[in-house]
């Protein structure tokens, strides 16, 4: 009887765990931009992204500005480039984190100054999970991260 109990509650934890991996659990945290000078057209977030399953990020975008894109940092020599991607690759179980000197999002054609303390929405659409708002906190210029990971 024991062992019957058992292998039930043994499949029901299969089940439930399969369920949880198809849904695709994917979180997103830590988002956060720098605030910007009154007159600047650009900006950047960050933010980190952890998901059970695989999935790629392919799109972003956000009301405070006219385009929103995922880019990357490289040097080429002396001289620092910021190129575009087309998608982000989400490995299952590894988190990916945008952040300065790496992959971040491009706010281009900003509709007002970003300012410390103020927060905005921004949606990340991904092939497999779907579009996820999330808040970005504004923090001071130069942070170089968000004030709940100091």
């Amino acid at each position: 009887m024991v062992a019957r109990k058992f292998l039930v509650v043994a499949a029901c934890l299969v089940v439930a765990s399969a369920a949880l991996a198809q849904t695709g659990q994917l979180e997103v945290s830590n988002a956060w931009a720098r605030a910007t000078p009154a007159k600047a057209e650009n900006g950047v977030a960050f933010l980190t992204i952890r998901t059970p399953t695989p999935d790629r990020l392919v799109s972003v975008s956000s009301p405070v500005a006219k385009q929103a894109e995922l880019h990357t940092m490289e040097m080429a020599g002396m001289v620092m480039k910021m190129p575009r991607l087309d998608g982000l690759a989400i490995p299952a179980g590894q988190p990916v984190t945008l952040k300065p000197g790496g992959e971040h999002i491009m706010l281009m054609g900003l509709n007002g100054p970003l300012r410390e303390g103020q927060s905005f929405p921004l949606t990340l659409t991904f092939e497999k999970a779907g579009a996820r708002e999330v808040t970005v906190a504004v923090e001071k210029p130069g942070a170089a991260g968000p004030a709940s990971q100091r």
